[in-house]
């Protein structure tokens, strides 16, 4: 243990720890039963604090969600959206997309956006309204390096880039929850299932290498 790590723990310092316990057990909960089943006595169980101390954090269930939404969309980009802006091409830009998002979802949080698209979906509500900025995001990323992978030739000539993307969305998403947590080959079973979608040929190697 360094000093640092034996420095008292200030106000603040307590106050995030106690936020992101009960952001975990809210993410847990909603993955698993979904928004409307949501129990708030349960999160704040299951974080190990009162009812009173998540009141204290957050409103009340609707503002939890949005706080959850929030940092789902902020560990995703961290372990996701970021390693794949490392990559020299947009097409492989879409392929670690795509391979990252298999490793997020070993977490058992990871199917929290899924389980809100769904509910929420066609229905006007601040929290669906939030899921859906997010995915809107997403699709004119993955819109606009389809656009610029055919530019560079990196991707063959296919139906329009939107419809595209959606697809290459839709399929990373059913394949994250179908195959979450099955390593090895959730990577490599997530890589055969976009390449189809892109309209590039299958990987010639083995097990697919995790970034």
């Amino acid at each position: 243990m360094t000093a640092l790590d034996r420095r008292p723990r200030t106000q603040a310092d307590r106050r995030a720890r106690t936020r992101d316990a009960l952001l975990e057990a809210a993410a847990r909960g909603i993955s698993t039963h979904g928004y409307s089943a949501l129990g708030l006595e349960q999160v704040a169980n299951e974080a190990g604090y009162s009812r009173g101390a998540l009141y204290h954090q957050f409103a009340g269930k609707e503002e939890l969600a949005l706080a959850v939404v929030r940092w789902i969309d902020e560990t995703w980009a961290a372990e996701v959206a970021q390693p794949s802006l490392a990559e020299a091409t947009p097409t492989d830009t879409l392929l670690t997309i795509a391979r990252q998002h298999a490793i997020y979802c070993r977490r058992d949080v990871a199917r929290v956006m899924n389980v809100l698209h769904v509910e929420f979906g066609g229905r006007e509500h601040p929290v669906g309204r939030a899921v859906e900025e997010i995915v809107e995001r997403l699709l004119v990323w993955c819109t606009d390096l389809i656009v610029a992978g055919r530019a560079d030739g990196s991707l063959p000539a296919g139906p329009p880039p939107r419809e595209t993307a959606d697809v290459f969305l839709s399929v990373v998403e059913a394949v994250g929850v179908t195959v979450a947590g099955r390593t090895p080959h959730d990577v490599e079973l997530m890589e055969r299932a976009v390449r189809g979608v892109l309209g590039l040929p299958p990987t010639t190697s083995g097990d697919q290498e995790e970034s």
